[in-house]
């Protein structure tokens, strides 16, 4: 399918690896120009640089960490006039609810919730001015189902979900829509983390708390982030104007929910 949008600029956050890797790959092979973002500047631009060398799109990278405002005020310079924004950080700490204080769900806060917020004001406005934009939000399927000890991910997620749920739909009429991806366990670094201390908590091996965690899973497995790019580049594409406000899961059957 051509989704339409060759030749558009997307600024995709947190894409030197992972999920923001797999919509960043996505996006450049619909032919989409784009800013890369993430803390660590090493793998960004050896990601940056793979991208280019498979799609031939230009890429700028920008390190910097967009739950600060100096990091913000980077990456915004950086991808004035994009047509996509794709919102994606990594989820805070798990723990118990008795671990955390004010602090703690300021930096939840910080990067999951306002730091999103900061970047759809910045660009969005040029995006109404011309007529079209895509945002997509990579949250998390704990909005739908919260998992209890990922109070602070809970938290800053529901309320950026809040957040997108009126502004949605006060921007659609200018042609911008905004939706959200709500992964569930894909195979990245942060599920072989959490994997892993599993594995040392039960003291069992790597193999086997994937093996464990996998098995809860009605499709039997972990996603793939080509596979959850492919969903991003849909909701960005020429093709999905009429999905406004829309929280899609992409976790596998693992959310047990008639709607």
């Amino acid at each position: 399918m051509d989704l339409g949008i060759a030749g558009k600029r997307a600024l995709v956050c947190a894409s030197s690896k992972g999920l923001g890797l797999g919509c960043a790959e996505a996006l450049a092979e619909a032919g989409v120009n784009l800013v890369m973002n993430a803390r660590g500047s090493e793998a960004l631009e050896a990601s940056a640089q793979a991208i280019r060398d498979a799609h031939g799109v230009e890429v700028v990278t920008v390190a910097a960490d967009v739950a600060t405002a100096e990091g913000q005020a980077k990456v915004i310079e950086a991808a004035a006039g994009a047509d996509i924004l794709v919102n994606n950080a990594g989820g805070p700490p798990p723990g118990m609810w008795s671990d955390w204080d004010r602090d703690d769900f300021i930096k939840a806060l910080d990067a999951n919730m306002l730091a999103p917020i900061a970047l759809m004001k910045a660009l969005m406005p040029e995006m109404i001015d011309r007529g079209w934009g895509r945002v997509v939000n990579i949250t998390s399927q704990s909005v739908r189902a919260p998992i209890a000890v990922l109070g602070l991910s809970n938290s800053a997620r529901t309320g950026l979900t809040g957040y997108v749920a009126g502004t949605a739909r006060q921007v659609a009429g200018s042609g911008v829509n905004i939706n959200n991806l709500l992964p569930g366990i894909h195979a990245t670094d942060r599920a072989a983390s959490l994997d892993g201390g599993v594995a040392k908590a039960q003291g069992v091996s790597l193999d086997e708390a994937q093996a464990q965690r996998a098995a809860t899973i009605p499709a039997g497995r972990y996603g793939t982030r080509q596979e959850f790019g492919a969903a991003c580049a849909f909701l960005c594409s020429q093709h999905a104007g009429f999905i406004v406000g829309q929280n899609i899961l992409l976790d596998g059957g693992a959310t047990n929910l008639t709607m």
